[in-house]
Formats: C-alpha cells, structure tokens, sequence
C-alpha cells in the first residue's frame, strides 16, 4: 500500500468494494457498459493483479485498474478508472504507475485500448500501434467501442 496524499493505492483484492466497481462500469465506462454484474464479479476474481485507490479519510473505494497476464511475459491493463469526485489529484497516474511500473509485471510488455486517455498512457511509455502488427478480433457480446 501506498499514501498518495489523501489516498492510498493498494493492491490487496479483499479491499475492493464490488458495489463502487459496478456502479462506475455499468453506468459511466463507455468501454464496459454492456456487461452484467455477474461478468464483472468474474472477470475480478479472473484478473491476474488489482490496484484500488481508496480515500484515507473514508476507506470508500474511488479508482481502480485491473490486468490479465500470462505471468511472465506480457500483460493486458483494463478498467482503469478514479471516481469524478477524486478526479485532480493525480490518482489516474499513481493506479497505473502501481499496476506497470511497482508490481511483478514491471519488466512484461503491456497492452491495452483506450478512447480517450492516451495522454495518461503515453506517460508510462504507451504509444498507438504502428506496423499493423496488432490485430483484434471484437467479441460478439459485446458493444464496438467505435
């Protein structure tokens, strides 16, 4: 656990709070409005490493990231977000800079998709795809993020 002023980044999966992730991802993320609770609970508990950003005042959960990995080589950062009401104060930054940088996967190769946040991204080194070597295939179930 990390202080970040008047939070504390925190990789422990027993402190997040379901209910604060559900209720950002299923009325706010642009990328994960389709999906039910049930998919979200289980694409958590199916996540190789959770970051929470939780106030120090209150314990409420308000910001999150989590990643899927092979273990060794390379990983996959997805559902990185910081509440409104704890947006400015640099926490964005400080769940990635967790998540990439200060845990196990600090060495791996890190993928990720964003609409709209590549200026947070391209601070850890992120940069669009160029080559065409990055193919995707989107998933039935699931809404174009286009």
């Amino acid at each position: 656990m990390r202080v970040v002023g008047e939070y504390e980044v925190d990789d422990r999966r027993e402190r997040l709070d379901l209910d604060v992730l559900w209720g950002f991802l299923s009325t706010e993320a642009y990328w994960g409005r389709w999906r039910t609770r049930e998919q979200v609970e289980a694409a958590v508990a199916g996540s190789w490493r959770v970051v929470g950003a939780y106030s120090r005042s209150s314990g409420r959960q308000v910001g999150f990231a989590r990643a899927f990995s092979d273990g060794v080589t390379s990983a996959y950062l997805g559902d990185v977000f910081v509440l409104p009401e704890a947006r400015g104060a640099g926490l964005g930054k400080e769940i990635v800079r967790e998540m990439i940088d200060n845990g196990p996967g600090a060495g791996f190769r890190w993928m990720l998709h964003t609409a709209d946040a590549h200026g947070l991204y391209r601070q850890f080194g992120f940069a669009e795809h160029v080559k065409g070597r990055f193919l995707e295939r989107e998933g039935a179930n699931r809404e174009s993020l286009r």
